[in-house]
C-alpha cells in the first residue's frame, strides 16, 4: 500500500461538511481483497481490538487495505478522545487507488493518525507488534498541544451555538469570530477593544492598586521594594504577616504568602526575583481567596480557591498522599482537565518545611497539609463554585475595580472571610485585578455547578440577534463565474457597501485590487472574509479549491451556479465526467444558511437538480426562455424566476413583476450576447436574494460597461481602424459554442480568431475547441501559451490543428510562437467591418497590449 497527496480540506467539501484528511491510496491487488475473518482481520484485531467493523453487519465480503487504513485512522482519534464520526472511501477509476477521506477535530492530528494507520496495517500485514497505548499517547498529547483551551474553548463553543463563524488566526488562542467588518477578535479570555494601556495597569500591581483606592475599592497596604533587607524593612512598617510577590506576573508565579519571618521572608524574596526585578511586598489578609469574573460590566462568576491540600491517614508519607491524589482523572497537567496535578517542587517542600514536615512525613489522620499558600488551579488548586452567594456590594467592588484598570473581562481577586457580606465588614480587600483570567475554574469547577461564562463574553461582543455574518455570494460553474461575481459586487455597491470579491483575476476589497492572479481559491476568500473593510463578499468558488481545501466559509446566504459543461478540467483529480463536476459544484448548494438562496441555471439540467440540495428551500432559477417547464412550473407556484421577454429582463415571482429592458444593459449589448444575458440573470438573481432595492439593481445594470475595467477578459470590445475586435478568456468548449454564437450575431466582412489551448485540459477538449471555431471563422491564429502546463512543446498546436483537420470549412491558418505575435498577425491583417475574436491567455498584458495598439493605430 503506498498513501500519496495528503490533503486538508479546511472547509465544508465534496464529502461531508466536517474538516477531514484526504489522501489518495494506491493497493496492490493482493491488498484490494483482504479478508476480515481471516489472519488479516484476526492479527488488525488483536492489535487494535476497538477498531470498528471491516463490514456491515451480516456481510463476509472481502475489503481493500484502503478501507482499513480508514477505520484504522478514525478509530485511533476516537480512542484518543477526539469527537471524530465521519470517514470513507472511494474507488476511483484507476484499479487499486482509492480516495480515503478522514474527520479531524485538530488537523495535525488527524495527519498523525494516518500516520500511525500505516503503521498498523503494516504491522496486521507482516505480523509484527505494533504499540497501541504509545500510538494513542503520542495522539493525546498532540491533541492537548494543539487544541483550544477550556477558556477560548468555552467561548468559541458559544459562539458557535449563536451561528457566530469562527477562525483560529494562529495555533494558540487568538480568535475571529464573524467576518469582514462586524468581525470582533479574542487572544484567550481577552476582548479586541481592551487596551494595551489597560493590560498594561493590570500587570503592574501597584498602580493598579493605586487606582482601586482612589475608587475607595478596599486593597491591602504595601509597597515596591528592592532588595530584601528593603523587603524586611516594609515588612516591619506594615507588620507581619505580609505578602510578597512580583510587581508584574500572573497566575500567582512567585507569590508567597503569609509571611512571618525574616528567614520565610528571604526565600520569598528570592522566588519573586525569579519572575520579575521589580517587587511588592504587602498586608496579608486573612480569609479564604476568592475569584471573581467580570463580563462588560457584569459579575458573571464567581469561585473560592483553596491551596492543593492532602488529608493525613496516619500510614502514607507527605509524597505518597500526593501521588494517591494525582491519581484523580480529573487531574491533568494542562488547562484540559477541571483540575492539576499538584506539583511536588521547592515550592511546595517549603510550604512543608513551614508546617514543620518534609516529603517523607507521616501526617496524623485527619489532618490537613497544605502545599502551597496559594490556591491557583494551575498548581494544584481547587475551586468551588460560589456565584450565587456573592453579596450585591461585593459584587459591585469587583465591577468598579474591571472600570477602573479598563478591563472588559477582568478576573478579580479578593481575600475575605465570606463573600456573603461586604468588604469593609471583615477587613477583607482585593488582591489583584487580572486581565485574560483563566476559565477552567468557573467552567467545570471542583466543586459546584459550572457557568456560562463563554456565552456571557459572546453576549457582551455580539448583541442579540447579531451574528457577525455579512452578506456571503458564492459563484461557481463552468463559464460565466468571473463576470457574474463581478457584477453581483458592482450591483451591491450602488447600496454603498463595501464589496470584498474574489475571482480568478485577483481580490478586490472596495474595488481596489489587493492581489494578483487566479484567487478563485479558499486562501484568497479568507483574506477577504478577514479584512476589517468588508461590508459584504462575492467569492468566485472554483473546481480546484473546493477540491484542495473545500470552502472557506461554513455556509453562504446565496449560492450561484451558472452552468456546468464539458472541458472544466475533466481528466483532474479523478473527476472525470460532467456528473462527477457537477457533485462538485453543488458544495455550496449544500451549504446554504437556513434563509439563504439557490440561483441555479433553469436551462442546464444538471445545475436544475441541485435544488434539491438547498437545505433552505428557497430557488431561484433563471433562463431565457420562461416556458422552459422548470421556469413554468417554478414561476405556477408562485417562486421566483429570472427570464427574458420581449426584450426585456423579468423577474417575477408570484403576481409581482419587475422588468427592465436589455437596451439599458450595455453589458448584453443590447441583448445580443446570449451568455452575457444569463450571467445577468445570474447576478440579478444573487442581488434580489440579498433584498437589493430594483432602484438599484437598474441603476447597477446600466452603469455596468462591457469593458476592461468591469469584466476584464470578458468579451471585452474593441475598435481598431474599422474593425471590430472582442478579447476574452473563453477556454473551453461551451465556451467556444457560446462565443460563436455571440459573434455570429454581430455583423462582419470576415471573421478571424486567435487561440491556444491549456495544457492541463484533456487532448478531446483542446481538439473541440478549434472544431467548433473551425467552421465559424475565415482565419485562425493558432498560438502556444507562455506555459503549457505540463505538455511538450508543440503538444497543444498539434492538437489545436487536429481539432481544426475535423471542422467542416475550409480557412487560412498561421501558427505563431508567442501570444503576443499571435494578435499582431490578426490585427495586421484586419480591415474595416472584419471582426477578431481574440482568446486571450495572459488576460492583463493581452489586454494591454490591444488597447496599446488602437491608440497608435486609431479605432
Amino acid at each position: 500500500m503506498e498513501v500519496q497527496r495528503i490533503r486538508a480540506l479546511r472547509g465544508p467539501n465534496l464529502w461531508s461538511h466536517h474538516t477531514a484528511i484526504e489522501a489518495v491510496v494506491h493497493c496492490t491487488p493482493a491488498e484490494c481483497e483482504l479478508s476480515p475473518r481471516q489472519n488479516f482481520g484476526l492479527r488488525l484485531r488483536a492489535r487494535f481490538p476497538q477498531i470498528l467493523p471491516l463490514n456491515p453487519t451480516g456481510h463476509d465480503e472481502t475489503v481493500p487495505l484502503a478501507h482499513v487504513l480508514e477505520l484504522a485512522a478514525l478509530g485511533l482519534q476516537a480512542q484518543a478522545g477526539c469527537p471524530v464520526t465521519f470517514s470513507r472511501t472511494t474507488p476511483t477509476v484507476e484499479p487499486g487507488v482509492y480516495q480515503v477521506v478522514v474527520e479531524y477535530s485538530e488537523e495535525a492530528v488527524g495527519r498523525l493518525a494516518l500516520e500511525l494507520a500505516q503503521e498498523l496495517c503494516k504491522a496486521a500485514l507482516e505480523d509484527t507488534p505494533f504499540d497501541l497505548d504509545a500510538a494513542l499517547s503520542r495522539l493525546r498529547e498532540l491533541d492537548e498541544d494543539e487544541r483550544l483551551g477550556p477558556s477560548t474553548g468555552c467561548i468559541v463553543d458559544a459562539a458557535l451555538a449563536r451561528g457566530i463563524p469562527y477562525r483560529r488566526m494562529t495555533r494558540g488562542s487568538m480568535i475571529q469570530f464573524g467576518w469582514g467588518s462586524k468581525q470582533r477578535r479574542i487572544q484567550a479570555a481577552e476582548m479586541d477593544v481592551t487596551s494595551a494601556i489597560s493590560e498594561s495597569i493590570a500587570q503592574d500591581k501597584e498602580l493598579t492598586k493605586k487606582l482601586l483606592a482612589s475608587a475607595g475599592v478596599p486593597v491591602p497596604l504595601g509597597r515596591e521594594i528592592t532588595s530584601a533587607d528593603e523587603a524586611w524593612a516594609a515588612a516591619g512598617e506594615i507588620g507581619l504577616p505580609v505578602v510578597i510577590k512580583p510587581k508584574n506576573g500572573n497566575q500567582g508565579k512567585g507569590v508567597t504568602v503569609n509571611i512571618t519571618t525574616r528567614e520565610h521572608l528571604l526565600r520569598a524574596f528570592a522566588a519573586a526575583a525569579e519572575f520579575d526585578n521589580e517587587i511588592l511586598v504587602e498586608r496579608f489578609l486573612p480569609g479564604n481567596d476568592y475569584r471573581l469574573l467580570v463580563v462588560g460590566n457584569k459579575l458573571v462568576a464567581a469561585s473560592r480557591r483553596d491551596p492543593p491540600t492532602v488529608v493525613g491517614d496516619g500510614e502514607h508519607t507527605i509524597r505518597e498522599l500526593v501521588e494517591e491524589v494525582n491519581k484523580d482523572p480529573r487531574r491533568g497537567t494542562g488547562h484540559s482537565t477541571s483540575l492539576t496535578k499538584i506539583r511536588f517542587d521547592d515550592i511546595a517542600l517549603a510550604c512543608l518545611a513551614g508546617q514543620g514536615m518534609d516529603a517523607d512525613s507521616v501526617p496524623p489522620k485527619g489532618r490537613r497539609v497544605s502545599l502551597r499558600h496559594n490556591a491557583n488551579l494551575s498548581t494544584g488548586g481547587s475551586a468551588t463554585d460560589v456565584t450565587d452567594d456573592v453579596h450585591p456590594e461585593v459584587a459591585h467592588r469587583a465591577i468598579v475595580a474591571a472600570k477602573m484598570v479598563g478591563l472588559d473581562i477582568c478576573g478579580v481577586d479578593m481575600v475575605c472571610d465570606s463573600i456573603l457580606k461586604p468588604l469593609e465588614e471583615q477587613g477583607g480587600g482585593i488582591v489583584e485585578v487580572n486581565a485574560a483570567p483563566g476559565l477552567r475554574m468557573h467552567l467545570s469547577p471542583s466543586y459546584g455547578k459550572g457557568r456560562p461564562v463563554g456565552e456571557a463574553i459572546i453576549n457582551a461582543m455580539f448583541p442579540e440577534g447579531e451574528n457577525g455574518r455579512i452578506p456571503l455570494v458564492a459563484v461557481t460553474g463552468t463559464n460565466g463565474k468571473t463576470t457574474t461575481v463581478r457584477l453581483i459586487a458592482h450591483l451591491l455597491r450602488q447600496k454603498q457597501l463595501r464589496v470584498g470579491m474574489t475571482s480568478t483575476d485577483g481580490v478586490y476589497i472596495d474595488g481596489a485590487r489587493i492581489d494578483t492572479g487566479d484567487c478563485s481559491g479558499p486562501k484568497s476568500a479568507r483574506n477577504v472574509l478577514q479584512h476589517p473593510d468588508v461590508d459584504a463578499a462575492v467569492l468566485e468558488t472554483a473546481r480546484g479549491g473546493m477540491l484542495r481545501e473545500g470552502l472557506a466559509f461554513d455556509r453562504c446566504d446565496v449560492a450561484v451556479v451558472t452552468n456546468v459543461g464539458q472541458g472544466d478540467h475533466l481528466g483532474l483529480n479523478f473527476i472525470t465526467t460532467v456528473e462527477d463536476l457537477a457533485v462538485l459544484k453543488r458544495v455550496i448548494v449544500q451549504n446554504i444558511s437556513e434563509t439563504g438562496t439557490a440561483v441555479l441555471n433553469a436551462a442546464d439540467p444538471i445545475v436544475a437538480a441541485m435544488a434539491s440540495h438547498c437545505r433552505s428551500g428557497k430557488i431561484t432559477y433563471f433562463a431565457a426562455d420562461p416556458h422552459h417547464p422548470v421556469m413554468a412550473t417554478h414561476l405556477a407556484q408562485g417562486k421566483r424566476v429570472v427570464y427574458v421577454d420581449q426584450g426585456h429582463l423579468v423577474a417575477a415571482e408570484g403576481g409581482t413583476r419587475h422588468t427592465l429592458p436589455l437596451a439599458e444593459v450595455p453589458l448584453t449589448l443590447g441583448g445580443s450576447i446570449g451568455f452575457q444575458v444569463e450571467n445577468v440573470m445570474a447576478a440579478v438573481g444573487a442581488a434580489w436574494a440579498l433584498g437589493l432595492d430594483w432602484s438599484l439593481i437598474r441603476q447597477g445594470l446600466a452603469s455596468f460597461d462591457n469593458d476592461a475595467n468591469n469584466a476584464q477578459g470578458r468579451f471585452n470590445l474593441f475598435r481598431y481602424k474599422g474593425a471590430t475586435v472582442i478579447a476574452d478568456y473563453g477556454h473551453n468548449p461551451d465556451a467556444m459554442q457560446a462565443l460563436v454564437q455571440a459573434v455570429g450575431a454581430m455583423p462582419a466582412q470576415r471573421r478571424a480568431v486567435v487561440i491556444s489551448g491549456a495544457g492541463d485540459r484533456r487532448d478531446e477538449d483542446i481538439r473541440e475547441q478549434t472544431r467548433i471555431l473551425g467552421d465559424a471563422f475565415d482565419h485562425i491564429v493558432l498560438f502556444e501559451d507562455a506555459c503549457q502546463r505540463g505538455r511538450a512543446d508543440g503538444e497543444v498546436l498539434a492538437l489545436l490543428r487536429a481539432g481544426l483537420g475535423e471542422a467542416r470549412r475550409a480557412r487560412e491558418v498561421h501558427e505563431i510562437h508567442g501570444e503576443f505575435k499571435a494578435i499582431d498577425t490578426a490585427m495586421d491583417r484586419l480591415q474595416a467591418g472584419d471582426l477578431c475574436l481574440i482568446l486571450v491567455d495572459q488576460v492583463e498584458e493581452a489586454l494591454a497590449h490591444i488597447a496599446a495598439r488602437v491608440a497608435r493605430d486609431g479605432a
